[in-house]
Formats: C-alpha cells, structure tokens, sequence
C-alpha cells in the first residue's frame, strides 16, 4: 500500500460541487492499493499512519501522532500513486490494485484507522474528486507498506 500523507489545517473533497468529506486540523491521506497487497499491508500502514509522530508538541517538536493531538483524517483512495514513469511519457498503472480489491483494500484502511481511534471521511472510489487542502508545515510524507 502506498500513501502520500499530508499534515493538514483543514483538507476537503467535493464531487459535483458538493463536499462529500472534510477534516480539520489532521491529515490528508492519499491511499492507493497495489496488486500485491494484503490484509496485512493495510492494517500495518493504518497503524502507520495513527502513530506517526509529525504534529509539534508544546517545545515545537515533531513528538505527536494524530492520534495525540486529538486531530481527524480525511482519507482519499489515489490509484495514480502506482504511476511507473519509467517508460515513455504516459504512465503505467499496472502495479495499482484492480478496482474490486483496491475498492475493499481502501475501505478496510478507512475503518481500521478509525477503529484506532481517529475520526474518519472518505472520497469516494473512482469518483470525479476535486481535493482541497491547507497543508500545515508544510508536511507531506510518502508512505508505503
């Protein structure tokens, strides 16, 4: 699983002009599944992700998670974050999960993350998303499991 994490003020995500999902002060999750992920894959990066210690404590020190700071995330299934740009100059996405397992990979991120104990929206799986974000850092890191 692959994931560009971004430390955010707010982030949302609209479709057809209306939002569907929204965070505060958290984080912006960009999810995509590779063909050969697992179970496993998934639940290591959502405890990645909760306990990923990017958010300033009272000395201005990166020693708090999500989880910590009491913030919330707005996860958004990507699957061009498979791109291989290796040849030519249209990307491949081959190594990207199908969209039945991608589609039930990205689910299981969503509700193990909040299983752990952080509030949760969603994008919508191959839906037209328009994303906005304030990235606080700013802070963005990639991820992969």
């Amino acid at each position: 699983m692959r994931c560009l994490l971004q430390r955010v003020t707010s982030a949302s995500v609209r479709i057809d002009d209306r939002i569907i999902g929204q965070t505060g002060p958290g984080l912006l999750v960009l999810a995509c599944a590779m063909a050969d992920d697992s179970e496993a894959n998934v639940a290591a990066m959502a405890r990645k992700l909760v306990n990923l210690r990017i958010f300033q404590d009272a000395a201005g020190k990166t020693n708090r998670s999500v989880l910590d700071v009491g913030g919330s995330a707005l996860i958004i299934s990507q699957f061009t974050l498979a791109a291989d740009t290796t040849r030519g100059n249209r990307p491949g996405f081959s190594a990207a999960a199908g969209p039945e397992l991608g589609a039930r990979l990205y689910d299981l991120l969503c509700t193990t993350v909040a299983g752990l104990g952080i509030p949760v929206e969603t994008g919508q799986c191959g839906g037209d998303m328009q994303v906005s974000l304030v990235n606080d850092g700013p802070m963005t890191i990639w991820l992969e499991k």
